[in-house]
């Protein structure tokens, strides 16, 4: 199974809205483009999470059209700068699927929730992680990604790391013992990584618009471009996963 990952993309309800620089509607269009362009057939879209920037319908409404025109299925999940009920009033159905699951083939790939109203750094709830382990037993699948917004683990970074996933430890640990979770993907942190805990792969996706400069003790914006990840999931359980930056015109 194919998966295209993109997070983070921060849009507007004004197309020409700029974050730190960035006119996001145009980075995400360039993303999609050079996807498109790459020859890479992905089964699916993992956004996850901080697709608006300004809390507005019209932000979902150019995610919606961006989205719908690569004719793929799009799972998403909320980040810390969604707002829910629009997310999911604008986002309510095919090709978008709000905290869902899928099985193909010999994998299961579940989506979370790990906001909290009103707070940048993330928390899954008792519910989610009941669901997610349901969801999990209730599968054949002999392989599993599960895909949030918020890091589990920390990014050595002082600032970044106060807006953490607060139960991360909790959540690799449920994770680990379901015994077929091989790798979980992430945003909200605008870099990259890729790194194995308590057995299970660990890849976040560096931002659509900008980047956020790694290992930073204050907040600090790295000059890296748009980015995206292709994910090939093997039915053996292995996992290729390649980073693609979109040079900036």
């Amino acid at each position: 199974m194919r998966v295209l990952h993109l997070t983070d993309p921060h849009l507007f309800a004004d197309r020409k809205g700029s974050l730190r620089g960035a006119v996001t509607y145009d980075t995400l269009r360039a993303v999609l483009a050079h996807y498109r362009a790459s020859g890479f057939a992905a089964d699916l879209v993992a956004l996850t999470g901080d697709i608006v920037q300004d809390d507005s319908a019209g932000a979902y409404g150019h995610c919606r059209e961006l989205l719908s025109s690569l004719g793929l299925p799009v799972y998403c999940v909320p980040g810390n700068h969604d707002v829910r009920h629009l997310m999911r009033e604008m986002l309510p159905q095919p090709p978008f699927t709000y905290c869902g699951s899928l099985e193909s083939g010999n994998w299961l790939i579940v989506f979370i929730d790990s906001c909290i109203e009103g707070s940048a750094g993330g928390r899954i709830a008792e519910s989610e992680l009941q669901r997610m382990e349901d969801t999990i037993a209730a599968s054949s699948a002999g392989h599993v990604m599960i895909g949030l917004h918020h890091p589990p683990v920390a990014m050595q970074s002082r600032w970044l790391d106060t807006v953490g996933l607060g139960n991360g430890s909790e959540f690799l640990a449920r994770a680990a013992a379901c015994g077929r979770v091989r790798v979980a993907i992430f945003g909200h942190v605008h870099q990259d990584y890729d790194a194995p805990h308590e057995g299970i792969r660990l890849i976040a996706t560096p931002s659509t618009c900008r980047q956020f400069l790694p290992r930073a003790d204050e907040f600090a914006v790295d000059d890296r471009p748009p980015a995206y990840r292709r994910i090939e999931l093997q039915p053996d359980g292995s996992i290729d996963a390649e980073l693609v930056w979109v040079e900036r015109a």
